[in-house]
């Protein structure tokens, strides 16, 4: 319909005097309410206007290819079902609740019982409106009996859960629920006429005749659900579509019109295909370091995204520091393009890693939108967004005068503020789209993997999830870094997705060949098998590109390297702190900078105490996760000012000096050190940490470099090397899992014995892609005589990755059924909400149980305060304990998050320390006033820095972060 189209509103003046008193929304507050025609009307032209000026083509295209009359009968349907949604609430199972309006009900024929005789948890409303649109269907026009569910599943999933077949059958044995029996006849026409009346105004009767011979796809109808759901939520919010008496008032016309400027959503994305060669357009989106050329990589992946029939998955290969980020946002340009995407959506392994790129993908969408007009909406999607400071700037940027923001669908406030004036082309984090279940719902989103391995995951609510990605380009960064449990996740996503036909870019340095190939099955619909993807697996070169087309073939193309090579001599160093201590003093003589990456927080802090004897603190650094997250985020500031690029950082040390590292320092940050020492670990991941070896030229061939380090150098420990095979340490075990160890050494072993043909040196990138390959592959390496120890470990974690499989697949959402199969039971036996906290990320990841607190000292009269050494005015400020903290105080205590190490994820200890915790709880803390705080438990440091938990010492230093100590 267009906007001078008749309107729902118009049509609703035709409804008898005994339907207009049904009733849909009722403000105890306010005593205000909302007839049931009324709602409906509203639901509907919300449904219109989302479908011509808020989903992007591509969402279109999927429901639209399901109905013989294309878009404009697609249109229709979105909108038929958004109007119908509610119809179930013209029940007396839901009409009974407020007895006002059942009264006036009552006194116009529908007859009901009061509600404490009713059993009304049997009736929901939205169950109710599916049985009642399904029985309309079959008797109106005579669908076949089956033939209305996948259509009136919408209506049942307007909760975000659609019903199950049981739940249908159980009400359909009800009957007294959805009419009282004395009356049942007026009831039904009641019913009916409301149902006529939704199809009349919706132009959609003269489908209804033929519909029943349409087979929706499972795709379409999640996104029709989704469509709903939003419709509902934006029609519901009060202050959009006020209530009687005050909306009996309203031009029907203004009414719509007024709530959709004070919504003020901001369109999708139109993307225009860029068609500047490669040079020009790289130069034109991305700061580029002076004199820096466009890589082999970033040229060749925009051409083959340009020369695609149609956007697909591109899988992108390269080293680290080849530019594959911009490649995939140029290749995003062009598929959103070619396929009328909406948005973007880049996924991230972590949250310091989405917290970096969010930054990247802000200054690309400044240069995009540069002269053109028009807000657009983004948003960072992980737990901790609420402490970056460019996505709170945007937040305060898109304040409108609008409530009910943060509720996704219930209650909720939002500040009132005057509108800000904005400059064209705007990037705001928009208040409609910041609830956690609608963030996602925004045009450009940066966020950890969790976000995207969600849309795999039965909860509620999940059509939300799908919409949200259905309209975008997805790109997955690091897709390496996942283990069986989370690629579990990730297949039936990228199945989906490829449903769906969403063009996704996965991104990775270090992607075994096998993987590859399950990537390509995965998006394609295939079985990782399937003989027509063995070619995908057998591609050699490196970097490479892969492609599939939706429908079409699967490609693979070797690239040409920058040309940039690095070459790093590999030695092994035998795992004692004296050792290792006499050998940095040898290599450091000249001064120069060393990274030491332990595998585990222990051995950091372990290997830091003892260099600190030797080098003088103020010549080590520690770096690793057990921080809290305003020290962590200082760190990495810290060590990107003194260890960035040449010409980006200030302050680097002439040496010695040594930063001693866990995990972090592998990926995120742009770090460049002169020589590296690395625990043995998977050989993917240190070749991560190599790439923060002579990461940048410092001088002509290296000549700003200390003289011995002008030769780059990874010095490999954390095995017992005398043995065969190594025995790596325990904490690698724990982490890595022995197999990936033992491949890892067995690759390496040529290198470190100096029998590989470049003697001891890996060429970077020229080896990347063998040593991957072999490590993963299902070769035999390394010497003979260690074959036994890794066949075992072979079988042990063959066995440990089925136990994964099995038991990612507990949660997981079935694959694509087939066209005309309802989603009835789609998240039938899920986890309820999914989101990003604790519990949420434990969903879609393998592991025990973390906990995270919120540290505040206690200083020695008692009072609170926060931790001393925070800057910026934020450190040492008394805390109240008979009132919540004004906001500033409380965020600064938010954003002293830590979480606790792997000694508190026992489920005894875990328990404990829970319980120890809950009994410090501070009551004034715990009110809806005071959301950052309420729900959190606080640790409380004494005048020392020290506490104790669940049996274990506990210091904490600015310094070294969190040390741990059993003492019991």
């Amino acid at each position: 319909m267009a906007d001078e189209e008749p309107s729902l509103h118009v049509h609703a003046e035709r409804l008898s005097a005994v339907a207009r008193t049904v009733w849909a929304k009722y403000d105890r507050s306010t005593d205000g309410w909302l007839p049931l025609w009324r709602h409906m009307a509203d639901s509907g032209a919300v449904a219109r206007l989302l479908w011509d000026r808020w989903l992007p083509p591509q969402v279109h295209r999927v429901i639209a290819e399901c109905l013989p009359g294309g878009e404009e009968e697609a249109r229709r349907l979105a909108i038929w079902l958004a109007a119908t949604h509610d119809i179930g609430k013209a029940t007396p199972a839901f009409a009974c609740q407020v007895e006002p309006l059942a009264a006036r009900m009552r006194d116009a024929g529908l007859d009901m019982p009061p509600a404490r005789m009713l059993d009304r948890k049997q009736a929901p409303h939205a169950l109710a409106g599916q049985v009642l649109l399904q029985q309309w269907l079959e008797e109106r026009y005579c669908w076949p009996r089956r033939a209305p569910i996948q259509f009136a599943i919408m209506v049942g999933g307007h909760h975000g859960v659609p019903p199950a077949a049981t739940d249908i059958h159980h009400l359909a044995m009800r009957e007294h629920l959805l009419r009282t029996p004395d009356c049942a006849a007026l009831w039904k026409r009641v019913q009916w006429e409301i149902l006529d009346f939704c199809a009349d105004a919706c132009g959609v009767r003269g489908h209804l005749s033929h519909w029943h011979e349409v087979k929706l796809s499972q795709p379409a109808q999640v996104l029709l659900t989704a469509l709903v759901i939003v419709a509902d939520w934006i029609a519901s919010n009060s202050d959009l579509f006020p209530y009687f008496p005050d909306a009996a008032r309203q031009d029907e016309r203004e009414r719509v019109a007024a709530a959709w400027r004070g919504l003020n959503l901001p369109e999708p994305w139109r993307a225009r295909e860029p068609t500047e060669e490669p040079a020009r357009f790289f130069t034109s989106r991305f700061r580029l370091p002076p004199q820096a050329r466009v890589r082999p990589v970033q040229a060749r992946a925009l051409e083959a995204a340009r020369s695609m029939s149609s956007p697909g998955l591109m899988i992108i290969e390269a080293p680290m520091g080849e530019g594959k980020t911009e490649a995939a946002l140029a290749v995003a340009e062009v598929f959103a393009a070619r396929s009328g995407a909406g948005g973007c959506f880049v996924a991230l392994p972590t949250m310091a890693t989405g917290n970096a790129m969010f930054s990247r993908v802000l200054r690309w969408l400044r240069r995009l939108f540069t002269g053109r007009d028009g807000a657009h909406s983004v948003f960072l999607a992980h737990s901790k967004a609420v402490l970056n400071e460019e996505f709170t700037g945007l937040v305060r940027a898109g304040r409108r005068a609008v409530r009910g923001v943060d509720a996704d669908g219930g209650a909720g406030e939002w500040r009132h503020r005057e509108d800000l004036r904005r400059p064209s082309a705007e990037l705001v984090a928009h208040q409609w789209l910041l609830g956690r279940k609608k963030g996602v719902l925004a045009s450009f989103v940066v966020g950890t993997i969790d976000q995207l391995l969600f849309m795999g995951l039965k909860s509620r609510h999940l059509a939300l999830r799908h919409l949200a990605l259905a309209g975008k380009v997805v790109v997955i960064d690091e897709a390496h870094a996942y283990d069986a449990y989370m690629n579990s996740y990730l297949d039936r996503v990228l199945s989906w997705l490829g449903a769906y036909r969403v063009p996704v870019v996965v991104l990775s340095a270090t992607l075994p060949a096998a993987r590859r190939r399950e990537l390509a099955a995965a998006y394609a619909g295939a079985r990782p098998d399937d003989a027509a993807l063995a070619h995908v697996a057998q591609a050699a070169g490196y970097p490479l590109i892969t492609t599939v087309e939706p429908g079409g073939p699967v490609k693979t193309e070797p690239v040409a390297a920058s040309g940039r090579e690095v070459e790093v001599r590999l030695e092994r160093l035998a795992d004692d702190l004296i050792v290792l201590g006499d050998r940095l003093e040898a290599e450091l003589a000249e001064g120069g900078c060393a990274l030491v990456v332990r595998n585990t927080v222990d051995r950091v802090l372990e290997t830091a105490a003892y260099l600190r004897k030797r080098f003088g603190s103020e010549n080590v650094t520690v770096a690793h996760s057990r921080f809290l997250d305003l020290d962590r985020a200082a760190k990495d500031a810290d060590l990107l000012r003194r260890f960035g690029p040449p010409g980006e950082s200030a302050g680097r040390p002439a040496g010695p000096h040594i930063v001693v590292a866990s995990q972090v320092a592998e990926q995120s940050l742009d770090i460049d050190f002169d020589l590296l020492v690395s625990d043995l670990c998977p050989v993917d991941l240190l070749l991560q940490r190599m790439g923060r070896l002579h990461r940048h030229e410092r001088g002509a061939g290296q000549s700003e470099r200390p003289p011995r380090l002008r030769t780059a150098r990874c010095l490999i420990t954390g095995a017992d090397w005398s043995a065969a095979p190594p025995e790596p340490v325990p904490g690698s075990v724990r982490v890595y899992r022995r197999y990936a160890l033992l491949r890892s050494a067995a690759v390496l072993e040529p290198y470190l014995s100096g029998t590989a043909e470049t003697g001891h040196t890996v060429r970077l990138p020229h080896d990347i892609s063998p040593l991957i390959q072999r490590a993963y592959g299902p070769d035999e390496v390394g010497p003979a005589e260690w074959q036994e120890a890794i066949a075992a470990a072979h079988r042990e974690e063959d066995a440990h990755r089925e136990s994964q499989r099995r038991n990612a697949a507990a949660f997981q959402i079935a694959p694509v059924g087939r066209p005309g199969s309802p989603l009835l039971g789609w998240v039938e036996a899920g986890v309820g909400d999914a989101d990003d906290t604790r519990s949420g990320r434990a969903q879609v990841r393998d592991g025990r149980e973390s906990l995270e607190v919120l540290v505040v000292q206690r200083r020695a009269d008692g009072t609170l305060a926060t931790v001393p050494w925070l800057g910026e005015g934020r450190g040492g400020l008394e805390l109240p304990t008979e009132t919540a903290p004004e906001p500033r105080l409380a965020r600064i205590v938010s954003a002293c998050a830590l979480r606790l190490p792997h000694h508190f994820s026992y489920p005894e200890t875990l328990a404990r320390a829970i319980d120890e915790l809950e009994a410090l709880c501070i009551p004034a803390w715990q009110s809806a006033e005071c959301h950052w705080l309420a729900g959190e438990l606080i640790l409380m440091l004494d005048e020392n820095c020290r506490s104790r938990l669940a049996g274990y010492e506990l210091h904490y230093t600015p310094d070294d972060g969190l040390e741990v100590i059993r003492v019991e």
